[in-house]
């Protein structure tokens, strides 16, 4: 039997990946996104599927989204301002939608008793991690405001699991990469900027060195988490969610094939992330299935999406993220 479920921004990079999957299994979902991150074109897929729902609306109002609520038993909830750098400079926004928003989508989960609560959560929590693979039991030491929200989300979460027995679930995610990843806004993740550099014939923009490496895991891999936590029976538990592996900014140029150039290395980057992943292989079961080298071949498979992405360069990279250096210099 289908569930009622629901996902806050599901017209996004990976909600839309995880609306994919729900409706495949059979389930109904209503989608709620404020379009801020997402776009209508990543669900166009269930124009015309009676099972699927889309919402534009804001959730950090707990009266406006009650309705939908209604009889939903999983709540995944994606919804999120994302982005270093605007988090940098326009901090309350970031609280605003990735706190007080997940407070409000708590609240009303917690009105009509939803049997499970799955919280996107981020690897960013650990900031400059010291040990690798990074346990869940690794420091948290946020270095911006957006990572800082997302863990302050994230407390909330196993806050009210605690204290009013939700049954709640945090995946910390790392790096994640796969088809719908965001073309447009500021400057951010790197597989966006490479891919409309490459359609465009301009050289990647390597910052560094290079060598600094990154857990990418593809976005199908990370929504299996997702139904994976939702299906099981554990509560009050924090995940990671990464490839099993780490990869080089280096190695992926290679794989993507073009000149390149070296912008400054950034403050408050860390050099390796790299998520330990026993903890959810050995309590869910889980663990990745698509290799690095065939997700960036899915990636190139589909570069056209990346059209109408901004290409940046040097110098745009450069102003884009003078505030960057402004404040995280150290």
């Amino acid at each position: 039997m289908g569930k009622k479920v629901v996902v806050t921004g599901g017209a996004g990079f990976i909600g839309s990946h995880l609306v994919d999957r729900l409706l495949a299994e059979g389930h109904f979902v209503t989608v709620l996104d404020d379009l801020s991150n997402g776009c209508f074109q990543n669900l166009s897929q269930h124009h015309n599927n009676g099972d699927c729902f889309v919402i534009p609306i804001d959730i950090t109002d707990p009266d406006a989204i009650d309705t939908y609520f209604d009889g939903a038993e999983w709540v995944f909830h994606a919804a999120a301002l994302a982005d270093i750098v605007p988090s940098i400079t326009h901090p309350l926004p970031y609280f605003n939608a990735n706190v007080r928003g997940t407070a409000s989508v708590l609240e009303v989960s917690r009105k009509y008793n939803v049997k499970r609560f799955i919280y996107a959560s981020s690897s960013s929590c650990y900031g400059i991690a010291h040990e690798f693979p990074t346990p869940e039991s690794a420091p948290i030491q946020p270095q911006y405001p957006y990572a800082l929200t997302k863990y302050l989300g994230e407390q909330l979460v196993m806050h009210w699991g605690h204290v009013y027995k939700m049954p709640v679930v945090s995946l910390r995610m790392f790096n994640v990469y796969g088809p719908r990843a965001r073309t447009s806004g500021t400057y951010g993740a790197v597989f966006g900027v490479f891919l409309a550099q490459k359609l465009a014939g301009k050289p990647f923009t390597i910052v560094g060195d290079g060598t600094q490496t990154r857990d990418f895991t593809y976005v199908t891999d990370v929504v299996d988490a997702f139904i994976k936590a939702a299906q099981s029976s554990v509560i009050n538990e924090i995940f990671n969610v990464g490839s099993g592996n780490h990869y080089s900014v280096n190695h992926l140029v290679e794989l993507l094939g073009g000149e390149k150039v070296f912008v400054p290395k950034r403050p408050g980057e860390p050099d390796c992330t790299f998520a330990d992943t026993s903890k959810i292989q050995r309590v869910l079961g889980w663990k990745p299935k698509i290799s690095f080298e065939e997700g960036v071949k899915k990636m190139l498979e589909q570069i056209d999406y990346w059209k109408d992405a901004p290409v940046w360069d040097q110098q745009s990279i450069q102003e884009a993220t003078k505030e960057w250096f402004t404040y995280l210099h150290g």
